[in-house]
This record gives C-alpha cells, structure tokens and sequence, in this order.
C-alpha cells in the first residue's frame, strides 16, 4: 500500500500526471515508452562502487 503522505506517491514518475492502473507506474503507454528509452540510451545506471568490481572478480578473496 502506497502512503498518502508521500509526495508524488500517486503520479508518474515521468511527466507528474495521475497513475493508470493499466500502464503502473506511469500513467500511459507514452510514459512507459520514454521511461524504457530512458534505460536502454544509458540515461539512467545503476551506481556501483569501484569494490563492486573486486568482489565479482574474485579480487577481493585473493583469487585470481
């Protein structure tokens, strides 16, 4: 269950408007749309730190 008391809990995380239940979290198929291009142009990342990359490596264990 969403809280009331949060800000913007009920709108699109794209253009602010009234969720659709159809398209959740955004409000229309337009907002999905540009949410995906969004993640797949590389506009948004995951942050990793630099550590990240030791430990799936094996580094950080002292294994090759």
């Amino acid at each position: 269950m969403v809280s009331a008391s949060k800000p913007g809990a009920g709108s699109c995380p794209v253009c602010a408007k009234p969720r659709d239940t159809k398209f959740k979290p955004f409000c229309s198929k337009r907002c999905a749309d540009v949410d995906l291009n969004r993640w797949l142009s590389g506009n948004y990342a995951i942050p990793a730190s630099p550590d990240d990359d030791a430990q799936d490596s094996g580094e950080a264990d002292g294994k090759p």
